[in-house]
């Protein structure tokens, strides 16, 4: 029998549930991550006890959804979730049930879950209990739902949503039946709300495998949700730095830089624009002309749409502006340009940038890019001297502030601002420059200027 590691008060709960008749296990997304030597984030209980039997049961419970049957159980400040087998009623908006109906049977509480490796159950007394092939779909590694797909999706659109995520965190194929209904069903994704929509594209893209938006694209769902990208698979790049189209680029930036939410949003919505923005020349050549600044405007409305907080949109926004800054431009030399950008772009964000723009040349053709990633290779051993060094590259790193321009008797205003900037610029261009006397003695000559121009 198959033993699988219960966290020690999941286990009281489910023994204690036993102990007073009642059936109960650990259900769900903790069985099949345990089963692939995965760690599971939340251990769900499914119990035969109703709600108020387990509130009576255990001293400190909180009701989390009475009416779905669920009350948290808190275990020295641990909240786990236990829930009534229940069997769920009709289905009219695709998002969830009109009413419930508890039962005692797992069988028709496992019957109403989404995917076969997700309608698992487990005890220490019972073992693993399978019902609908669960443990072989994992083997196979394939997603699968429970019983008839267009049943499952019907009840609940954004399980179509649900599988390409779990295809995604897992490295799993989706089933064709699955597939097939999919593509029956993918307009139901309207019924669905948008911040449901965002967290599971979020963990599609966060996944290590973020190029199943494509998956998506292809049975139908990002046009419900995110059509920007149907457009991005629609527009050809005929230009020697490119070998994809924006949307085929897109996933290979995607898959070139790290999975976190800032950087993979970055990468899905850097080149969003370019349908919009797209010319071509006499020569048949595909030219793109300021899309960096056109994408950052609708990867905040995109963003907000989706119910992004507004941290993120500011960051994903940021990094988008200033992608496309073009190493090669002669306006700046050497490690000045790179103080100044960081400047500019922020310390917060530049090694960020740093990953894009990589991202960005490794999703490209070979035209020029060994020349490109050496650039970038130079950029990024500059950043680190100037880091190290503890270069000066905002105002509040200048050895004089406001305070000592009014003691030096430059008032207070616009004027002081203007001077504060032109320090920053002579002391980011030569950092020797930043010592209180000298300062004082360029803002005084600063200052000199601005009164008499």
């Amino acid at each position: 029998m198959m033993k699988i590691q219960i966290p020690k008060h999941a286990n009281y709960i489910i023994k204690t549930l036993q102990h007073h008749g009642y059936e109960a296990y650990v259900v769900g997304g903790c069985v099949r991550d345990a089963v692939l030597g995965r760690n599971a984030s939340d251990w769900d209980i499914t119990t035969s006890a109703k709600p108020l039997q387990i509130k009576s049961i255990f001293n400190k419970t909180i009701d989390t959804g009475l009416k779905h049957g669920t009350v948290t159980v808190m275990m020295e400040k641990e909240g786990y979730e236990v829930t009534t087998y229940r069997i769920d009623g009709t289905y009219e908006d695709h998002r969830r049930p009109n009413e419930v109906t508890f039962t005692t049977s797992l069988r028709e509480d496992l019957m109403r879950r989404d995917f076969t490796i997700n309608a698992m159950a487990y005890n220490d007394k019972d073992g693993l209990v399978d019902l609908f092939g669960g443990m072989e779909d994992l083997q196979k590694r394939v997603i699968r739902c429970v019983g008839r797909a267009d049943d499952r999706f019907d009840e609940d659109a954004l399980r179509m949503l649900r599988a390409i995520r779990f295809a995604a965190q897992l490295g799993f194929e989706i089933d064709e039946e699955a597939k097939d209904a999919i593509r029956r069903k993918y307009q139901f994704l309207k019924d669905v709300s948008a911040e449901r929509i965002q967290v599971e594209l979020t963990k599609t893209l966060t996944s290590a495998h973020p190029e199943l938006l494509k998956t998506a694209y292809e049975l139908g769902m990002t046009s419900v949700f995110l059509p920007e990208f149907d457009d991005m698979m629609d527009t050809a790049q005929n230009n020697p730095h490119h070998r994809y189209n924006v949307g085929d680029h897109t996933i290979e930036v995607m898959k070139n830089i790290g999975p976190d939410k800032v950087k993979r949003l970055a990468a899905l919505l850097h080149d969003v624009a370019k349908p919009v923005t797209r010319s071509t020349d006499k020569e048949g050549i595909d030219h793109f002309y300021n899309h960096y600044k056109k994408s950052a405007e609708m990867s905040e409305e995109i963003l907000r749409r989706l119910k992004y907080d507004n941290h993120t949109i500011k960051s994903v926004k940021h990094l988008i502006e200033w992608h496309d800054f073009r190493w090669d431009d002669e306006s700046y030399a050497g490690i000045a340009k790179v103080r100044r950008l960081v400047s500019k772009v922020g310390i917060d964000y530049f090694e960020v940038l740093l990953d894009l723009q990589r991202a960005d040349v490794l999703g490209q053709s070979q035209y020029l890019q060994d020349k490109k990633l050496k650039v970038l290779d130079e950029v990024s051993a500059i950043y680190q001297d100037v880091k190290r060094n503890h270069d000066c590259l905002t105002i509040k790193d200048l050895k004089i502030d406001g305070i000592d321009l009014i003691r030096s008797g430059i008032p207070a205003g616009k004027r002081m601002g203007v001077i504060l900037e032109r320090l920053l610029d002579m002391v980011i261009e030569e950092p020797k420059l930043n010592q209180r006397p000298i300062l004082l003695e360029l803002a005084k000559k600063i200052n000199d200027v601005l009164i008499y121009h």
